[in-house]
């Protein structure tokens, strides 16, 4: 909850009327969705149901926005292969330290690697590559996602894989009229307020915002 209350101040600043809804419940609601010009989720794993699921692709299809940072959105309805589709991503791993450094918490899973933006863009125009310290998502994508900006993990003698692997940070995604923006980190708050970050997300909550042609 503190990780959506960071930005409903910069919401309300941009004319949003913002509801909160504790359950993916509300996507069924098909009066509720079609005057809903975006839609940011905050959901890890947990599951959704098909009239649910339903309605979210329908609302994005006619040109609701849809967002999210981190697991909230790239690591949502799992078992879902329509949701799946939707996002056009899904999180996969999150490769940890060496093993003889880990302590049995979360920071084991925490690396300090680079981001690294493919191209200039509404969401990321003006910003620089940038080192971040928190979990580095692996991703498994498809190629209807344009990239945004990067992160490579890289080569360790205790991981089995034997080239370096390039995995998607943000992404867009355009889905019938409706617009998809996923930011991947964003573990915890000090991730979120990270200025590239929080510009990242920021951004993205107004681009992917349903437009007059999408209306």
């Amino acid at each position: 909850m503190e990780a959506t209350d960071l930005f409903l101040p910069f919401l309300a600043s941009r004319g949003f009327e913002v509801r909160i809804s504790d359950s993916p419940s509300i996507y069924a609601d098909a009066a509720v969705m079609s005057s809903t010009d975006l839609i940011v989720q905050c959901v890890t794993m947990s599951s959704i149901s098909p009239e649910a699921l339903a309605g979210l692709r329908a609302a994005v299809v006619a040109g609701t926005g849809f967002t999210g940072w981190h697991g909230g959105i790239a690591d949502s309805f799992r078992a879902s292969s329509d949701y799946l589709q939707l996002v056009g991503g899904q999180f996969a791993t999150h490769p940890g330290k060496e093993p003889s450094a880990c302590g049995g918490d979360e920071t084991d899973n925490f690396l300090t690697y680079r981001v690294s933006f493919t191209g200039d863009h509404p969401i990321t125009t003006g910003l620089d590559d940038f080192e971040l310290t928190t979990e580095q998502y692996w991703v498994l994508h498809d190629d209807l996602i344009d990239v945004l900006a990067t992160t490579t993990h890289p080569v360790q003698p205790w991981h089995p894989w034997h080239r370096p692997i390039v995995s998607p940070v943000i992404w867009t995604r355009q889905w019938g009229q409706g617009r998809i923006v996923v930011t991947t980190p964003g573990h915890s708050l000090d991730v979120l307020e990270n200025p590239n970050i929080r510009t990242v997300v920021e951004r993205g909550m107004l681009w992917a915002a349903r437009t007059a042609s999408a209306s």
